[in-house]
């Protein structure tokens, strides 16, 4: 007969409850056709795909953070897979030699290195949690309103990155169009800008989200940093030392002038993490399965002017400058 730990009984007890909880709130959540070919449930002002709906509200109260813990949270498509290739080359440069072949990132996908929360608990996975190494590195898509509470109690680090809107609405529209399963349709892609411009996309509005994250940035900047893809793009070397410095592992002199961190600007260039073989081949994920090569496709800052017209980004401007006005944000 087959036993369960404490934890494990108690994670599956809380899912159940979740799934219940679900259930009675399908006839009071708000639904929508999603940006792809899922659904979306709009649960606390914010959109979440239909699958990652009960697991959210799983870790919200299961997941137990410890001080040491980096959270990276991230609007989707906006850098994510990139950014956790960074922060892992960064926290790790001590145990693996950024330049050697048989370096991790060069061997695996980043997010086997850099696990999302809710892809652990979309496995059954909770055990996965205790018996990673410190500082753990474990991301998240969700507002920081929706972040568990042992997160924003415990101390531990938010790295928080978004995108140019524009940017991430056609990449996610790329991206949903390779993983899209044989027979489903895809949500028009007028339709689904109209939808975007009214607040839809996955784990936004998006703007909502971004607000979130910066305002908390403003008031506790020792606990979350908030970076933007483009300026990744436009400086990688100055940010990775800014990274290092905010996650407390800052590069010594003798690092500066050994070249440590051209080595791992080398080593985390997307054009050779594309090239990864696993990043190419192979899928992830439990409850809906992805395809690696979905996660690296262009990096391309204005990507969205060979598929929005100018009318249609004038929209998105405005919209953008409404929502975030006097905040300090701005794109």
């Amino acid at each position: 007969m087959k036993t369960f730990s404490h934890d494990t009984q108690e994670s599956c007890n809380c899912l159940e409850k979740t799934n219940l909880q679900l259930q009675a709130m399908t006839s009071i959540i708000q639904t929508s056709k999603g940006l792809g070919f899922t659904p979306y449930y709009k649960y606390e002002n914010f959109w979440y795909p239909e699958h990652l709906l009960p697991v959210t509200l799983d870790m919200q109260a299961t997941f137990k953070a410890q001080p040491s813990d980096i959270i990276l949270a991230t609007m989707m498509k906006s850098g994510t897979t990139w950014l956790k290739a960074i922060i892992f080359a960064v926290v790790n440069r001590h145990l693996y030699t950024n330049t050697h072949k048989n370096h991790p990132l060069l061997k695996s996908s980043p997010h086997d290195c850099f696990p999302f929360i809710h892809s652990i608990y979309e496995k059954n996975n909770q055990n996965q949690l205790d018996s990673m190494p410190s500082p753990r590195l474990l991301a998240v898509h969700v507002p920081f309103s929706h972040l568990p509470a042992s997160i924003t109690d415990s101390g531990c680090k938010v790295v928080y990155l978004c995108r140019n809107p524009k940017d991430a609405f056609v990449s996610l529209r790329h991206y949903l169009e390779k993983m899209k399963p044989v027979g489903c349709e895809m949500t028009p892609f007028d339709k689904a800008f109209e939808m975007f411009c009214q607040g839809v996309f996955p784990f936004g509005p998006f703007w909502d989200q971004m607000l979130e994250y910066w305002t908390e940035s403003i008031k506790s900047p020792e606990k979350v940093l908030f970076l933007k893809y483009e300026d990744l793009k436009e400086d990688l070397a100055d940010n990775i030392k800014k990274l290092a410095e905010f996650l407390g592992c800052s590069f010594s002199a003798e690092e500066v002038k050994r070249g440590v961190v051209e080595e791992i600007v080398q080593l985390c260039d997307f054009e050779t993490m594309k090239n990864v073989k696993a990043n190419k081949e192979g899928e992830h994920g439990a409850l809906v399965r992805f395809k690696n090569s979905g996660f690296f496709r262009k990096g391309k800052i204005g990507d969205w002017k060979d598929h929005i017209t100018p009318d249609m980004a004038e929209r998105v401007d405005k919209i953008i400058e409404q929502k975030l006005l006097g905040s300090g944000l701005m794109f």
